[in-house]
């Protein structure tokens, strides 16, 4: 009885695994990735690259990393501008950077991309494929435990039945 049982679940989780992990993984991996192209639309809209005049030196040292520095700008409406941006290491006082900045003029990082949406989708698409098989792995192997159990459970009391008949320890 247990193993027919086993076998029917093993069945019924290989068609969760044939059927609902590429379903999961793509609603998953296309929900994340509409959500960040909406995020990538919205910041192309609010925000844009000018170039800005560097008022302060940025000391060249080894590190690759950017420094923030002050700039200046002048931004379309007319309105002379300034703020604190990253620039490259060794960057002089006077040299033109180019920023990001959103429309009420505050400097900001650059907008995020179509390539950062679809790694999104990708990466939660595949946690999602990791979760149903996770989750159907789970059910397996807590499946065959109760199973198992059930089964020793059940060799016990018959062993207990048959043993004496085989063993000659209760014969006198």
């Amino acid at each position: 009885m247990s193993d027919r049982f086993e076998g029917w679940f093993r069945r019924v989780l290989m068609v969760v695994l044939v059927l609902g992990l590429p379903a999961a993984a793509v609603s998953a991996g296309l929900t994340a990735y509409e959500a960040s192209m909406r995020t990538v639309r919205a910041q192309a809209a609010e925000r844009h690259q000018v170039t800005a005049l560097s008022t302060t030196g940025v000391k060249n040292d080894d590190d690759w990393a950017k420094r923030p520095a002050q700039v200046r700008w002048t931004d379309t409406d007319g309105v002379v501008r300034t703020g604190t941006a990253p620039v490259k290491p060794g960057t002089p006082k006077g040299a033109t950077v180019r920023v990001w900045v959103t429309r009420d003029g505050t400097i900001t990082s650059p907008p995020v991309n179509t390539l950062n949406a679809t790694t999104s989708g990708w990466m939660v698409g595949g946690m999602a494929a990791f979760g149903v098989a996770a989750v159907s792995y789970a059910a397996w192997t807590g499946m065959r435990l109760v199973l198992d159990r059930r089964r020793y459970a059940q060799w016990d009391a018959e062993w207990d039945l048959v043993e004496p008949q085989w063993s000659a320890r209760f014969r006198r």
